[in-house]
């Protein structure tokens, strides 16, 4: 029942988020304020993450296929099938649950513990547009930090193979092109768009209807967190079902 409820909350908080609209010129600037805080600031992480797993991917693939008898584009092949397919969209996207999620349950949650949230019903603004609009129109830009991921995991991928000599240029770019079909990429980007609605809002429900003092602040980052992975990962799997067979 209790389960029930938070279900219905976290509806409700969604559709009072397309409530009464606050001012565009206060907006736009809250609008930029997000862009900087989970786009641009999780670039970095990302770009660090992707370059060195998609190498680890690429070694692994290597060492596991190391048979006279397959062919040797296949490194190439599966390198690119992981990272394109689950690697960028979905194990990134549970990264950045831990930070982009953290980041707006603690937020929200010190905001509403100090009180801000009700200071600002009280001036008759609608909170739910105000605070949670702005974070959800930030990360429908979150497939731009997937394609730099997929870009990147690729190409640590290509320098591990070539470096190590697990692969030759040749055979590697032979399997990047080998079979690729254009509706994988659309699957990873409808993937991507509904992980970046997930990883807005739960956390925002998760700050917004935070109860307690400060120390409880940090408990509700982890409980975001937790909820967070397990909605992107039952999401995944009905996506990928009704996609990809």
């Amino acid at each position: 029942m209790k389960t029930l409820t938070h279900i219905g909350q976290y509806v409700l908080m969604i559709q009072k988020t397309y409530g009464k609209f606050t001012k565009w010129n206060v907006l736009k600037i809250l609008i930029v304020r997000e862009i900087d805080d989970l786009i641009l600031g999780s670039l970095g992480i990302i770009s660090f993450i992707s370059f060195f797993v998609g190498g680890v991917v690429a070694i692994q693939t290597a060492i596991n296929t190391d048979n006279p008898l397959l062919p040797g584009y296949l490194v190439g092949f599966a390198t690119r099938q992981s990272i394109i397919l689950e690697f960028a969209p979905t194990f990134i996207s549970i990264i950045m649950a831990g930070k982009v999620g953290s980041f707006i349950t603690s937020s929200l949650g010190t905001m509403r513990v100090t009180e801000q949230i009700d200071a600002l019903e009280v001036m008759g603004v609608n909170t739910y547009n105000y605070l949670i609009f702005p974070k959800i129109a930030a990360l429908t830009l979150y497939p731009f930090l997937i394609s730099i991921s997929m870009a990147l995991g690729i190409f640590g991928g290509y320098l591990a193979c070539i470096s190590g000599g697990f692969s030759s240029h040749a055979d590697f770019v032979e399997g990047l092109q080998l079979d690729f079909k254009t509706f994988h990429i659309v699957y990873a980007f409808i993937k991507t768009f509904l992980f970046a609605m997930l990883l807005a809002t739960i956390p925002s429900y998760h700050g917004y209807f935070m109860k307690g003092g400060a120390l409880d602040v940090g408990k509700a980052s982890t409980t975001s967190f937790v909820w967070t992975s397990v909605a992107i990962i039952i999401a995944n799997s009905i996506v990928t079902n009704l996609l990809l067979t």
